[in-house]
């Protein structure tokens, strides 16, 4: 079993947090996970078994005003657990990201960087979210011993899933964001349609 659980969060506007703090973050959150993958699967493909579990986000999944760059780089992880799954099932390798929620460690604390509102265009979102998650460090509902078993409990499955949100909140805004998802594309669905060659087919 492999846990990338390598991370931090970057707070902040997007258009005012500096490119070193974008590169930094993405160098954490993406190409330190990434190595680490690389290292492994050497490893796990001469045993043909193993699990690897990316700790992405919630923030992987949907999204918040304040944690633009943050999600890039979670987003950027789930999409590289989506692909490597697909990769190495054949070689009895499980892959699953895990997307917490608010747990009560130090990530909206000393862990975090913020980027200070300059732009009075942003206070009302950008700056409001980093108050509320400033004020609730420490007070998060999610127990980190408790997802600790929860991931333990998921290496020892014959077929566990590809994706696992851990904490209610977790659960209940993934499931909102990928409803509303649905609904937007069978809404528009006909624009999406209407962009093929009228002859084509469904492929790659």
């Amino acid at each position: 079993m492999v846990v990338n659980n390598a991370g931090y969060g970057s707070l902040g506007p997007i258009e005012e947090i500096e490119d070193e703090e974008v590169q930094r973050q993405f160098n954490i959150n993406v190409f330190g996970p990434l190595r680490v993958i690389r290292a492994v699967l050497p490893h796990l493909r001469q045993r043909e078994s193993g699990h690897i579990l990316n700790v992405t986000s919630l923030g992987g999944l949907t999204t918040f005003p304040s944690t633009g760059i943050y999600h890039g780089s979670k987003f950027a992880l789930e999409g590289i657990g989506e692909s490597l799954a697909q990769q190495v099932a054949p070689l009895g390798i499980h892959v699953t990201n895990i997307e917490p929620s608010s747990f009560r460690t130090d990530w909206a604390g000393r862990s975090a960087t913020y980027t200070p509102v300059q732009i009075a265009d942003y206070e009302p979102t950008v700056g409001k979210a980093q108050a509320s998650a400033q004020a609730n460090s420490g007070k998060q509902p999610g127990d980190p011993e408790r997802a600790a078993q929860a991931m333990f409990d998921l290496v020892r499955m014959a077929n566990p899933p590809l994706h696992l949100p851990l904490g209610k909140r977790a659960v209940q805004q993934a499931l909102e964001k990928f409803t509303a998802i649905k609904a937007e594309i069978e809404q528009y669905a006909a624009i999406g349609i209407g962009a093929d060659f009228p002859d084509s087919k469904l492929g790659c």
